[in-house]
């Protein structure tokens, strides 16, 4: 296996397939529910949020711990990095691993939905898990000035982009997206693989680049927008809007 892609570090059997029908043998029945990133995609995820020494970090999804390792190192002694993790064996394989390298990172079971408001506020926020829909607690607790990098679910653009948003004084937060950044969905924002498949019909093999695309989150709402935020995009039919174009 290529050592720069993304390692299944996690698995459990599919709920809705009735048990005769499982195979471990052929993974028939066997979902995954953890990763550890892809190598290359974790630099550039790394690159994006701009870390400075001493800021504070809140990671969504710790996974195996490697990249709140990563963070750790990035931010130094003066900073400080909290990671959730929803999986509570996970959860402590990876706090022990990080405590016997020495990092000062907390691990927090939990849901990731949530943040972490008892370490808030962070300077930037980075998730490892896709989502359609950004939870505003992310917002509310990052900083002014701070960043959110944010795998999104294939739910506009088939190339599941990355959104880099930029949190604002009156609490909104907006960006752009870049990518691909292709991500095991949050733990509660799971969506529908007949929902995915039709985005792939829709786009077929043209269509814009995901870095033509933003998104606007308010405490009201949130917004898909192309080239300016005026220019919403339709999530029913996200193709409608730039067929003529």
């Amino acid at each position: 296996m290529d050592s720069n892609e993304a390692v299944v570090t996690a698995v459990v059997y599919d709920s809705r397939l009735p048990e005769h029908l499982r195979d471990p043998t052929t993974g028939r029945g066997v979902v995954p529910t953890s990763s550890s990133t892809a190598p290359w995609l974790m630099a550039c995820m790394l690159d994006a949020l701009q870390l400075e020494p001493g800021m504070r970090v809140l990671e969504i999804g710790t996974g195996t711990g490697y990249n709140a390792a990563l963070l750790d190192v990035l931010v130094g002694a003066q900073g400080h990095v909290t990671s959730v993790e929803v999986d509570p064996q996970v959860a402590e394989q990876a706090r022990e691993a990080l405590a016997r390298d020495g990092r000062r990172v907390d691990v927090i079971t939990g849901d990731g939905a949530e943040g972490y408001a008892a370490g808030s506020p962070y300077d930037r926020v980075i998730a490892t898990a896709a989502v359609h829909t950004v939870p505003y607690s992310w917002v509310v607790q990052t900083c002014p000035g701070g960043l959110l990098v944010v795998p999104w679910a294939p739910t506009f653009h088939p190339d599941s982009p990355l959104a880099v948003l930029t949190v604002g004084e009156d609490g909104t937060a907006e960006g752009r997206f870049g990518g691909p950044a292709h991500f095991m969905p949050l733990h509660s924002q799971r969506i529908d693989p007949s929902a995915v498949n039709q985005i792939h019909d829709q786009w077929g093999d043209g269509g814009p680049g995901c870095e033509r695309f933003g998104v606007t989150i308010t405490p009201e709402h949130q917004r898909v927008w192309m080239d300016d935020p005026d220019h919403q995009i339709s999530m029913e039919d996200p193709w409608a809007s730039t067929r003529s174009q």
